[in-house]
């Protein structure tokens, strides 16, 4: 074997393995059974859902906040900047909807990052009465019992159970794009890192003990990075605890997309992956089947390999990605498939355009790593 072949099968190799291991992995974290919770009784628990807009399925995702079967005592604290925020109604529509469910809309922003998600959900967390602290973004649908659920993961071991989103009733191709990026590709990874004991956040749910964040600086300290997740991640970690994940995760309903938010929403958090963990992000070009499939078809030329490995890649490739997804239930049609192939295609491409500036638009804010480090640092 000459150099070039020795590469290109190093390469090769390793992605295939990457993909076989994280798969297996995500499957085992899905079925394996967690250590026995340290939490008795029924802890009070303050659910902070921060809210901005007309989303799709935002009646129903907002909703299901309400219909918990959880029976100790759970206070819903939505969180929006403005009054004139055509949210607000709804909101208001639920609550009067469910009177004996204990819940209130607080109307304000306080500058304390330079993140608009977090500026808008501090004035929740100071208003937070109870010892357990639920932050969920407005889109995911809470299950009747996701109390019970966020509860069993709490171990002696635990400074935070978190949930990537799972992909939901995609309307068209671009919403299937989207969800072969959250489930088969983020979620799986997600979860594969957590049967390693090395569980990472996701800002769509962060489910707090007050004390553990309070003690870092409170939410303040969540906007030293461009991402909360990122930030919980560290502060979690620096507190010699694990973030644990549900293992089975919290749906988001995705509806209608099209190609050029799913664009930006992956190059963005691209970017802030590869700002907040710079050393893993540089892996993450041997994470899609692209790069295997030029290895492949190099070797194939140069006579190390038979051409029907250009077949054989593949089907191993997703056909080990369609095994996670049934076994999780995640959404697998043959429109599902085309756009996991698709995306692997995009992740070169989104994987260079990160490495291009610091700063991106997140629903209509413009955010600069250099200006979140400042704002954190005063």
């Amino acid at each position: 074997m000459n150099g070039i072949e020795i590469i290109a099968s190093a390469i090769l190799g390793t992605s295939g393995a990457l993909q076989i291991v994280t798969s297996g992995a995500a499957a085992y974290a899905m079925k394996a059974k967690r250590k026995k919770t340290i939490i008795s009784g029924t802890p009070s628990v303050s659910v902070l859902r921060p809210v901005c807009g007309l989303e799709n399925n935002i009646e129903e995702t907002l909703r299901t906040t309400f219909e918990t079967t959880w029976h100790g005592k759970v206070e819903l604290l939505f969180c929006v900047d403005r009054e004139d925020d055509p949210i607000v109604p709804v909101v208001r529509g639920l609550i009067a909807e469910y009177p004996s469910v204990e819940a209130r809309l607080l109307v304000g922003r306080d500058h304390v990052s330079g993140n608009p998600k977090l500026n808008n959900l501090i004035k929740g967390w100071r208003e937070a009465q109870h010892e357990f602290v639920l932050m969920a973004d407005s889109n995911v649908l809470l299950p009747a019992d996701y109390i019970e659920r966020l509860f069993a993961c709490w171990d002696d071991e635990t400074g935070l159970v978190t949930s990537p989103p799972v992909g939901v009733d995609a309307a068209n191709m671009w919403g299937s794009l989207e969800c072969g990026f959250l489930n088969t590709y983020q979620g799986r990874w997600q979860l594969s890192s957590d049967a390693f004991e090395n569980g990472y956040a996701q800002g769509k749910m962060l489910f707090w003990r007050k004390d553990i964040l309070d003690a870092a600086g409170g939410p303040e300290a969540l906007g030293a990075e461009m991402a909360e997740d990122v930030a919980s991640t560290k502060v979690v970690r620096a507190a010699g605890k694990k973030v644990r994940l549900l293992n089975q995760l919290m749906p988001q309903p995705i509806g209608e997309r099209d190609f050029k938010s799913v664009w930006s929403r992956q190059v963005r958090w691209a970017k802030v992956r590869r700002m907040g963990f710079p050393a893993v992000f540089c892996a993450e070009i041997l994470a899609g089947v692209g790069l295997p499939m030029l290895m492949t078809l190099i070797l194939t030329f140069t006579g190390l390999l038979s051409w029907w490995w250009l077949l054989a890649v593949p089907a191993l490739w997703f056909g080990v990605e369609f095994a996670v997804a049934s076994l999780a239930g995640w959404p697998r049609s043959l429109r599902d498939v085309a756009t996991w192939v698709i995306r692997d295609a995009m992740l070169p491409l989104i994987w260079v355009s990160a490495w291009r500036g610091n700063s991106f638009e997140w629903r209509g804010n413009a955010m600069d790593a250099s200006e979140v480090t400042a704002k954190a640092r005063g």
